[in-house]
């Protein structure tokens, strides 16, 4: 948790508060039938903030994965951007009823997961990114200030 926060505030300088066009995934991954269209925002955000910002700038969301081959996907869209900080994607993990559960901002069914080890935190609730370096998804503190993932 404190290696997400420090490395976001040591590098937020590195990252230009603008972004070029979106660039968009043209191939939907076997075993999803769902069109959407995906664009990395390099402007900082907290996670609410984010997901604000893809609802009002695209009329959708952060981006939700469900398989292996999205997430390499969405991984290697990010990569282009030659970021140094991992996205926010769409999931949150919170204390629901007496026990720790991970869910899509989107309310999609929760049928993919790509955790690193020890992960996610279940200290209180934490938001998701997807690591540019290794594909893996982290969970940060929701008030980190991050590019992001837009599904729309």
């Amino acid at each position: 948790m404190w290696p997400c926060l420090l490395l976001a505030l040591a590098l937020l300088g590195t990252v230009p508060a603008s972004h070029p066009g979106p660039r968009q995934l043209q191939r939907v991954p076997t075993g999803e039938t769902t069109q959407l269209r995906y664009t990395v925002v390099r402007k900082l955000r907290t996670y609410n903030g984010a997901q604000g910002y893809c609802q009002e700038k695209y009329r959708g969301q952060l981006a939700s994965v469900h398989s292996s081959a999205r997430n390499q996907q969405l991984q290697k869209l990010a990569e282009s951007y030659n970021m140094f900080i991992s996205p926010w994607i769409g999931a949150v993990t919170s204390r629901r009823e007496g026990k720790w559960e991970s869910y899509w901002e989107d309310s999609s069914p929760w049928n993919y997961a790509n955790w690193a080890p020890a992960q996610p935190l279940h200290i209180f609730t934490t938001c998701t990114t997807l690591s540019i370096r290794d594909g893996l998804w982290r969970s940060c503190l929701c008030f980190q200030l991050r590019p992001f993932i837009c599904q729309y």
